[in-house]
Parts: structure tokens; C-alpha cells; sequence
């Protein structure tokens, strides 16, 4: 399982003209799923992603996490971040769990995220064509991997 996740000051997913979430300082969370992804992806991605330390603390460092900060959290399915580039021009998605194998972790992910933050998470629409608009803070953008565990 993939994530990317960026620090935001404001983010919104919009799909068809309407929109499915909005929020103010927090991360957008843009998720990949793969065949092999199971239980223990969901559970060590979403425990890394909320309490990983990138909002500054009063002094200007990084030494807060999204828990301490009580920031926001949309998710939005992308299956391109699993996405090999090794062969010509034109990404393969292989490796990209097909829409019955990633939908349902998908949503689990989302409800354990839920759990483990405290709190309700705005969310795309899987497999529609989104448009997503965010304002990066700092900007910070992180690639997590649970398969490398970095």
C-alpha cells in the first residue's frame, strides 16, 4: 500500500461539478492498493500517516503530528501511484489492485483511519474522475510505502 501524503492549509475533491469533501489545515492522503496489501498495510500506514511529526510546533519545527494538532484529513483512491515506469513512455498499472480488491481496502483503510484519529475523514469517490485542489503547506509532501516500510 502507497501513500502520498501532503500537508495542507486547504484541500477539496470534486467530483461532476460536486463536491465530496472539503477542510482546512490538515493532510490530503492520496492512497494506492496493490493485490498483496492486507490487514497489516492498512494498520501500520494509518498509525505512521497520524502521528508522524510534520506540523510545526510554536517554534517553527516540525515536532507535531496531525493528532496534536487536531488538523483535518481527506483520502482519495489513486491507482496510478503504483505506476512502473521501467519499460517506454507509457505507465503499466500491473502492479495496481483491480477495483474489487481495492475498493474494499480502500474503505477499510478509511474506517480504521477514522478509528485510530478520533474523528470523521473526508473522502473521494473511487474509481470517478476527481479533481482535487489543494493549497500545500511548505510545502510538505511525504511517500510512504508499507511494503518498505519507509
Amino acid at each position: 500500500m502507497r501513500a502520498v501524503i501532503q500537508r495542507v492549509s486547504e484541500a477539496s475533491v470534486t467530483v461532476d461539478h460536486k463536491v465530496c469533501a472539503v477542510m482546512q489545515d490538515g493532510l490530503l492522503i492520496l492512497l494506492g492498493v496493490e493485490d498483496e496489501d492486507g490487514d497489516e498495510d492498512i494498520d501500520w500506514l494509518c498509525r505512521k500517516i497520524i502521528n508522524m511529526r510534520i506540523f510545526n510546533d510554536e517554534d517553527g519545527v516540525m515536532n507535531e503530528s496531525l493528532k496534536s494538532v487536531d488538523g483535518d484529513a481527506i483520502v482519495v483512491s489513486q491507482f496510478t501511484l503504483h505506476a512502473s515506469t521501467k519499460k517506454g513512455n507509457r505507465p503499466s498499472y500491473i502492479k495496481a489492485a483491480k477495483p474489487e480488491v481495492a475498493e474494499p481496502m480502500y474503505e477499510k483503510f478509511i474506517q480504521k483511519f477514522e478509528k485510530e484519529f478520533g474523528k470523521n475523514v473526508g473522502a473521494g469517490s473511487f474509481g470517478a474522475d476527481m479533481k482535487v485542489s489543494l493549497l500545500n503547506d511548505g510545502p510538505v509532501t511525504i511517500l510512504l510505502d508499507s511494503k518498505d516500510k519507509r
